[in-house]
């Protein structure tokens, strides 16, 4: 196999690089090249603001999406928070039903993945790449766990055929270069060392996986042309736009003088609310809006709102201002529970899916993540307590019924009551029919 992947290193050279991110990206149809570029402002006073460009690349997306903006990094935390409060068992598989969870010292792997190690910063890592770069590759080197990446990672694919693009193409291993692409001669693994992580897949890419940021570039970069427009509000003296008209007879260097004492007299917020003297006939008009006619905080929030929602996580819980507007005890536990049930555990399962590439389970059982003890998800604790509460007063009904207590636990384990296996004894005493009682009156 090693040799298999070797004879492709040649294409990844020339081919595979385009499973780089990367290249990817630079020839993902969502984005272009050159990035985007919106103007926001008219040609005024404050001149135009264009709309800061988010690198079509995981270097771009981590400097302008999630290190220079606010919202994106506190959604990314906040999934962050919640994913690394798993940690992972064997679950046991009774004839395809999940059964109970144990544990093994092969799990070490997993808690300790690497020297002062936890599963934490192994989940932790995992969800910012793939949040940033749509996948995450964790290999196996001997007794520990490496992180891969993203861009520095290429997937290698292998058919029949000898086209990556057939049908039957599937990932033969991938390719490592550390330090990027082209600098130094890439290290080569096998499928079964490396955990490929893609909890969303990109249709155009379905081997690579796509981050959730790549839909909303445009509502990051409008969320953070609003912060600076916030920004050079305040530089402004805290004023709106101004339009100064000056007699037309007056000299080109009488203006330009006039514009440059007017600069330093008045621009800044340290200038603000200072009286304004014009003389000449200068007459001063204000044009453009302050922060109240723009509705800023309404106009501001519902960007936020929708780069929360692509991350899969309610306002309320990232501390949004329109979640807190709506915030109530009992639709935050709504919020809870929707953030755990349709994002963290699906999010558990793949990973846990992804890992077990990499740490082969034991006979009859999978690579499965336990909640059990994390305080965010006690409401469902809870719940759990009451279902197994009424379980086990469907289990005694059942045995006082007559049917065996092994058959009992089976059916209402598996919710199949065709499981179910009667002893023969009737109810209530459980005595064999037309049999007297010891001790009874004749």
């Amino acid at each position: 196999m090693t040799r298999r992947i070797d004879r492709l290193i040649g294409r990844a050279a020339g081919t595979a690089d385009r499973y780089s991110f990367d290249d990817w990206a630079r020839d993902s149809s969502m984005f272009g090249s050159s990035g985007y570029s919106v103007p926001l402002n008219m040609k005024t006073t404050w001149g135009v603001d264009k709309a800061e460009m988010i690198g079509n690349n995981f270097e771009g997306y981590v400097q302008s999406a999630y290190r220079a903006n606010g919202v994106v990094f506190a959604v990314i935390l906040a999934r962050q928070l919640l994913f690394t409060e798993a940690r992972f068992q064997w679950q046991r598989m009774n004839n395809g039903r999940p059964g109970d969870l144990f544990g093994t010292r092969d799990l070490s792997l997993l808690e300790v993945p690497w020297v002062n190690g936890t599963t934490g910063d192994l989940l932790g890592i995992m969800e910012s790449d793939a949040s940033l770069a749509g996948a995450s590759f964790t290999a196996r080197r001997g007794s520990s766990l490496r992180r891969m990446r993203p861009d520095w990672t290429g997937l290698v694919l292998g058919s029949p055929s000898g086209d990556p693009d057939d049908l039957d193409a599937e990932p033969l291993g991938y390719v490592y270069w550390q330090g990027g692409p082209a600098k130094n001669k890439p290290v080569t693994l096998l499928a079964e060392e490396v955990a490929h992580f893609k909890p969303i897949p990109d249709p155009l890419a379905p081997h690579r996986g796509m981050s959730w940021l790549t839909p909303i570039l445009r509502e990051i970069q409008a969320d953070g042309s609003a912060t600076r427009h916030k920004l050079k509000f305040f530089e402004n003296a805290a004023t709106p736009n101004m339009a100064v008209s000056l007699d037309k007879a007056l000299p080109p260097e009488a203006f330009t003088k006039f514009v440059e004492l007017m600069s330093q007299s008045h621009d800044g917020i340290d200038n603000a609310y200072r009286t304004l003297y014009l003389g000449g006939g200068a007459t001063p008009t204000v044009i453009g809006a302050d922060l109240k006619q723009l509705d800023f905080k309404v106009t501001q929030g519902a960007g936020e709102t929708r780069i929360a929602a692509a991350g899969g996580v309610p306002p309320v819980i990232v501390g949004l201002s329109e979640g807190l507007q709506q915030a109530t005890y009992s639709n935050y536990g709504q919020a809870r529970r929707k953030f755990a049930d349709g994002w963290a555990r699906p999010q558990w399962r793949m990973a846990a899916a992804a890992l077990q590439s990499i740490l082969p389970p034991p006979t009859g059982s999978r690579l499965w993540y336990d909640d059990r003890d994390i305080s965010f998800l006690q409401e469902d604790q809870k719940d759990a307590a009451e279902i197994q509460q009424a379980d086990a007063v469907t289990v005694k009904t059942l045995v006082d019924a007559g049917y065996e207590p092994a058959s009992v636990i089976a059916a209402v384990g598996g919710r199949d009551m065709s499981l179910l296996v009667h002893s023969g004894l009737v109810s209530v005493q459980l005595q064999t029919p037309g049999v007297q009682p010891t001790g009874a009156p004749a």
